[in-house]
């Protein structure tokens, strides 16, 4: 099983490449990056973690901008987001984004995506939050058909365009690994239906949902989880369950503080590696 960190890059720490050559130093395999255009000052929607909102939370980089100083301060460390809001994003930008990365980093990059959490944030962005899933989808397929197709077209009920030509192209074809965040109950049919792998948040019922994605499955998909704490026996649990890839949250902030959880993260995984 692959391990990766990931983190919040924020303006008030270590800038991304950085962090990167930091993770790239510790041996990580992977290093994904989290998204949030702003946060509305005036908020409704509860934060799933409970309590305030973390500050790190309207304090990050563009994601695109950081995974370009990411991967371009590296040569081995794979760079992904963590997830990207697709539904929040105009797709043929965020195409031409995830193909230039791609492109820049030699093949580098990991594509996770999302449908939010944030209603205010949605909306703001001119996104109606009960269609999100729908649009997701959309954005996705309409994705793919430029990442393969010379003159591309999608027509849909959200995203419509005829015969468009966008390059690069990504070098990973036919596209970098769409990996689907999520943990709601219909998350393993938007996996099914457009993704190469699950990327859910680790609690207590990820393994058991997993087992059914894979009776599902009529191909390979890959199962990765996020936010895995430092615990040797869980990241035995989830290496037994078929997993590719754990990636384990590190704190915003400057070298030392990062570089202070690496190693505390990395005792864990060496009990969990000697075992």
């Amino acid at each position: 099983m692959e391990i990766g960190v990931a983190i919040f890059a924020t303006d008030d720490g270590l800038d991304p490449a950085g962090i990167a050559r930091l993770a790239e130093e510790h041996g990580y395999e992977s290093l994904f990056f989290a998204e949030h255009s702003h946060i509305p000052a005036s908020r409704l929607t509860p934060y799933a973690g409970g309590g305030d909102l973390p500050r790190k939370y309207w304090h990050t980089h563009d994601l695109f901008v950081t995974l370009a100083a990411a991967a371009t301060a590296t040569s081995r460390i794979r760079v992904g987001s963590g997830v990207c809001l697709v539904i929040q994003r105009d797709p043929i930008h965020t195409a031409k984004e995830v193909a230039s990365v791609d492109h820049l980093s030699g093949g580098r990059m990991e594509f996770g995506v999302g449908a939010g959490w944030n209603r205010e944030e949605m909306l703001n962005h001119g996104t109606d939050p009960r269609h999100r899933m729908a649009i997701l989808r959309e954005r996705i397929e309409a994705m793919k058909a430029i990442w393969s197709q010379e003159e591309a077209t999608y027509k849909g009920k959200y995203v419509e365009f005829e015969r468009i030509w966008s390059w690069p192209k990504p070098l990973q074809r036919p596209h970098p690994p769409i990996l689907v965040g999520g943990f709601g109950p219909t998350v393993l049919d938007r996996v099914l239906a457009y993704g190469d792998g699950w990327f859910p948040n680790h609690n207590p019922q990820v393994i058991e949902r997993s087992r059914e994605l894979r009776a599902r499955a009529d191909r390979p998909i890959s199962l990765q989880v996020m936010g895995i704490p430092a615990d040797p026996r869980l990241l035995e649990s989830y290496e037994r369950a078929g997993f590719d890839r754990a990636v384990h949250w590190l704190p915003s902030g400057q070298r030392s503080t990062i570089e202070k959880a690496m190693e505390e993260f990395e005792a864990a995984l060496a009990v969990y590696q000697g075992r």
